[in-house]
C-alpha cells in the first residue's frame, strides 16, 4: 500500500488547503477534524505519518501523540501551530516528534518534515518485519537447540557446551548442525549477529536459553 498521510486540525479550508499540496505530491493525505475522529479508525498496513495541530478542543496534540506511542504505532508526528511556547515545542520533539513548524505552513518545509517522517516508519517497520523475522526462526529451533545457539554465539566450543549442559561434544556437534540449518545461517557469525539482533529488542525468549547451565 502507498504511505499514508493524515492531518489533524479544526479548520476546514486548512485542511482542504493542505490535502491538495499533499496530494499534489503523490502522497495519499487524509484528513480529520478531530482527534477522537482520527483516533477511532484503524491505520492501514502501510507507512504513515501524522501532522497534527497542537491545540485542537477535544484531545490535545500532545495527548494523541503520546497514545500513539503507547499503542506501539510507527507513525511520527509533525506538530503545526500557531500559538506554541518553546517549552511545549521541545516536549513535541523530546516525545520523537519529526518536527515542529509554525502556521501559516510554508508549503516546501511541510512536504520536506514529510518526507522525512514517511523514511522514519518505513524503517521502523522494516525492523520490526526483520525482528519477527528472527524470532520465528529462533522459535524453529528446539529447547536444547536454543541451549546451544545462545552458547555458540557467546564463543564456547562444543567442548566447553557441552560441559555447561551436561552433555557430550558430539552431541553438541549435531545440535550445532540443526542450529545452523534452521536459523538458515552460513556461519557462526550469522548466528551471533541473530543472537545479538534478538538481545538488543530485547527477546525475552533467550533469557531461560542463557540461565540453562548458569546455576
Amino acid at each position: 500500500m502507498d504511505p499514508a498521510v493524515f492531518f489533524i486540525d479544526d479548520d476546514p479550508s486548512l485542511r482542504r488547503a493542505l490535502v491538495r499540496l499533499l496530494n499534489s505530491y503523490g502522497f495519499s493525505a487524509r484528513s480529520f477534524a478531530s482527534a477522537r475522529e482520527f483516533l477511532s479508525e484503524k491505520l492501514p498496513d502501510s507507512p504513515a505519518c501524522l501532522i497534527l495541530d497542537l491545540k485542537m478542543p477535544d484531545v490535545s496534540g500532545l495527548d494523541v501523540q503520546s497514545t500513539l506511542s503507547q499503542c506501539d504505532q510507527s507513525v511520527p508526528v509533525i506538530f503545526v501551530s500557531g500559538q506554541a511556547d518553546i517549552s511545549t515545542s521541545v516536549r513535541a520533539m523530546k516525545a520523537g516528534a519529526v518536527d515542529f513548524l509554525t502556521k501559516p505552513v510554508d508549503g516546501d518545509e511541510l512536504v520536506s518534515a514529510v518526507r522525512r517522517a514517511l523514511d522514519r516508519s518505513t524503517r521502523i517497520r522494516d525492523e520490526r518485519q526483520n525482528q519477527k523475522r528472527d524470532r520465528e526462526a529462533f522459535d524453529k529451533l528446539s529447547p536444547r537447540e536454543k541451549d546451544v545457539c545462545v552458547r555458540i554465539a557467546q564463543g564456547l566450543l562444543n567442548k566447553q557446551v557441552g560441559f555447561e549442559l551436561g552433555t557430550s561434544e558430539k552431541t553438541v556437534k549435531a545440535q550445532r548442525a540443526h542450529v545452523m540449518q534452521k536459523l538458515g545461517a552460513h556461519s557462526i557469525a550469522d548466528v551471533v549477529r541473530l543472537v545479538e539482533r534478538l538481545r538488543i529488542s530485547g527477546g525475552n525468549h533467550l533469557s531461560r536459553a542463557a540461565a540453562v547451565g548458569s546455576r
